[in-house]
């Protein structure tokens, strides 16, 4: 995979992609990145990438020739059809559904904006996805885009090391993760559950199974609206309400 980042601030992202997996996966060929900054691509003799809003306001507002001019930069030098993403707190809201999706493509070029918006003609002409991390407002979209590609970058064959890892992640599922516990067995008197410690690997699964839906169900309730439930799994349902009344 290839990523381009367009950024006003390149430099915020060396801490991330030259740590942990994410420098792993660059050194193993999985994925590449280049950062542009498209302050270099304007025109203005100021060296200015941001202009009044017409019909006032507060706040500075991206002008579109640089960015259009990095873009179709970035495009020349690919032979893959990129998908565009604008970081925007009026994009979708980001997902581990929306990262698998991503995952599956070659070439990812990321907008990340600063001030108080982008020019409406980014948004309507150049991007093909706009993507928020959340229902608030950051100085720019660096962050935002530094989680989204952690996200998707994960995800991709060899840069985990355990290939089970990914699938059973919180949300992969469609259900919360099960609870994990490691050496020792007994730590100051709180005990690993006797089933972790049995042998019995069907038995195991079935608890996994059994602590992820609970979780699920006490922490995130929304997420079971389109979890397709077994009988038995809505009758372990059933059990919590009870205990509940």
């Amino acid at each position: 995979m290839r990523i381009d980042i367009l950024s006003l601030f390149p430099e915020m992202f060396e801490g991330v992609f030259n740590s942990s997996i994410l420098k792993k996966a660059q050194e193993s060929g999985t994925f590449e990145y280049n950062y542009v900054n498209f302050r270099d691509y304007t025109e203005n003799k100021h060296n200015k990438v941001d202009d009044y809003p017409y019909g006032g306001g507060a706040g500075m507002v991206l002008k579109p020739q640089p960015i259009f001019d990095a873009i179709e930069d970035v495009k020349k030098r690919s032979d893959k059809r990129p998908r565009i993403i604008l970081m925007c707190p009026q994009g979708e809201t980001h997902s581990q559904k929306k990262a698998e999706e991503l995952s599956r493509e070659d070439h990812l070029v990321f907008i990340c904006g600063h001030y108080e918006g982008y020019d409406e003609r980014i948004r309507e002409h150049l991007v093909t996805d706009e993507i928020s991390i959340g229902d608030y407002v950051l100085t720019g979209g660096e962050l935002g885009a530094m989680v989204v590609i952690d996200s998707v970058v994960r995800l991709l064959p060899g840069v985990l090391g355990n290939e089970s890892s990914a699938p059973e992640d919180s949300f992969s599922s469609g259900l919360l993760e099960h609870p994990h516990y490691t050496r020792p067995a007994d730590f100051r008197g709180m005990k690993v559950p006797e089933v972790l410690l049995s042998g019995n690997h069907a038995k195991i699964d079935e608890w996994r199974k059994q602590q992820s839906l609970k979780r699920t169900f006490e922490r995130r309730k929304d997420m079971l609206q389109e979890y397709p439930l077994s009988e038995e799994e809505k009758q372990w349902i059933d059990e919590w309400n009870d205990l509940k009344k």
